[in-house]
């Protein structure tokens, strides 16, 4: 399976109140009282005032973001940490190859990165996105990494991410389904409503 992420990650109340006014933002709920935030096009125009540039070839090191964070929409995540630390996370998987970058902004001005990682061979712990999100203050929990943790797994693009916070979903809302449909095949009394939960929720 694929997967693809471009979204702000923060506090959720920071986000909440950063983003009360917008049109455009939906925040998709995390553990540990975070929010996500999909960076969509009619997001970026709504925070900037113009239209969002994107790398016409492959993330690098140099360069390590699809999506151009320009002056505007930079100073904008900038102005934002200066009520808590904001990251802005990048990453793109298919076929168990892919890249993930990270970038965290405090106080109005970056604290960490941006930092790319195309070979994850380093300790999960090292891993981009996980250090990004343990600069927001991610603790570790009965999960493999932050990323898990957090449930950055829970959503494999940014449709998905949208209906999720349209939805108003909690991030354990996949592990609420898995024990309803355990219940119902422990249970012959009940007819399960729908399919259980299927697929890999692991990321490479």
């Amino acid at each position: 399976m694929s997967y693809q992420l471009s979204a702000v990650v923060a506090d959720v109340e920071l986000l909440r109140e950063q983003t009360a006014d917008l049109d455009h933002a939906v925040l998709a709920a995390l553990r540990q009282d975070f929010a996500l935030l999909p960076v969509t096009p009619q997001l970026v125009q709504e925070l900037t005032g113009g239209l969002p540039n994107y790398a016409t070839d492959e993330p690098r090191a140099e360069r390590p973001f699809r999506l151009v964070l320009s002056p505007p929409l930079a100073e904008v995540l900038a102005r934002w940490s200066r009520s808590g630390p904001v990251a802005y996370l990048e990453a793109e998987f298919a076929g168990g190859l892919g890249h993930q970058s990270a970038v965290v902004w405090l106080g109005g001005e970056v604290s960490w990165g941006p930092r790319y990682d195309a070979a994850l061979d380093r300790p999960r712990t090292e891993w981009p996105i996980n250090t990004a999100l343990a600069r927001l203050g991610a603790e570790p929990g009965a999960w493999i990494d932050p990323f898990a943790e957090l449930g950055l797994h829970l959503e494999r693009d940014t449709d998905g991410w949208l209906a999720h916070g349209r939805r108003g979903l909690s991030a354990d809302y996949w592990d609420d389904l898995a024990e309803e449909w355990e219940l119902r095949q422990s249970d012959p009394q009940q007819q399960p409503h729908g399919p259980g939960p299927v697929g890999d929720w692991g990321i490479a």
